[in-house]
């Protein structure tokens, strides 16, 4: 039954996660409304959801829902990039580190453990605060302060696979090294990079969420969630949408990709299925 359960939260998950990303994708294709749009009529207070503006408007009179469709390819963007900068280092070092074994090993890693012993979100605060505030930098940021964690689970899979009969016959067969890591070990190494990836990129949403709130991350009047919740603030009492909205979005995105990692996992991993099935 539980793995039952585990499957529906990854299928519904997909297919939100699929919803939103062709939202994200095809909206500003079939439709031409600006989400830096503003009524005159309606500048100065927000105005509640209604059949004119399912989501309501905001203080400048934007609308809300076309905002937060907006905003979501931002968050999505953000994801992607960052996490394919993170799994690409990662993976490149865990499996340089994982087949070359002994001291180059133990120096890599330590070098690892030494990145990862520094506060991630402080590190990206400290280097959003240095630079010049954008969404390319967010992304870049991200991608190049959240790679330690990919590279030790490639390691760890590099280390189990490295050894066996067929990668010895590869060997045996005079396979150059940048075939055999890429071709004959790595294939074997992308289940743990797969689940990684998915909660990666909710990490990174969130991230992003929080720097777009402080003012580092995307800047007005670019749309973004988190940029959207710190306009709120103002309006909590007499407009509490204005951060409701953006605030689900982001928690359902976020518990999306963690449901469809685990999915993941469970469905390449027997002993998961095992475990799940007693």
């Amino acid at each position: 039954m539980g793995i039952l359960t585990l499957e529906k939260k990854a299928l519904f998950s997909f297919l939100f996660l699929s919803g939103l990303a062709l939202l994200a994708i095809l909206f500003p294709i079939i439709s031409s409304s600006d989400p830096n749009y503003f009524d005159p009529n309606l500048i100065g207070e927000p105005k509640s959801p209604s059949f004119a503006h399912l989501f309501g408007t905001d203080d400048l009179g934007r609308d809300i829902l076309i905002r937060c469709i907006y905003g979501s390819r931002i968050s999505l963007m953000v994801g992607f990039i960052s996490v394919g900068i993170s799994i690409t280092i990662g993976t490149l070092v865990g499996v340089v580190s994982g087949y070359a074994g002994g001291v180059a090993d133990e120096i890599i890693m330590r070098i690892v453990d030494m990145f990862m012993a520094i506060p991630t979100l402080f590190l990206i605060l400290t280097i959003q605060v240095m630079m010049e505030p954008s969404i390319t930098n967010v992304m870049v940021v991200i991608g190049l302060t959240s790679w330690m964690g990919v590279s030790r689970l490639v390691r760890a899979e590099v280390l189990s696979v490295k050894n066996r009969l067929f990668i010895t016959a590869a060997k045996a067969r005079g396979i150059s090294l940048g075939p055999l890591l890429f071709k004959h070990i790595l294939p074997h190494c992308l289940n743990p990079v797969i689940v990684a990836a998915m909660l990666g990129m909710g990490s990174a949403i969130l991230v992003e969420s929080v720097l777009s709130f402080l003012g580092l991350g995307v800047q007005p009047p670019h749309a973004s969630w988190g940029n959207m919740l710190e306009n709120s603030l103002s309006f909590l009492r007499q407009a509490p949408w204005m951060a409701l909205i953006p605030g689900v979005l982001i928690t359902l995105t976020v518990l999306a990709l963690n449901f469809l990692g685990d999915g993941i996992r469970t469905y390449f991993d027997p002993r998961s299925k095992t475990s799940a099935r007693h």
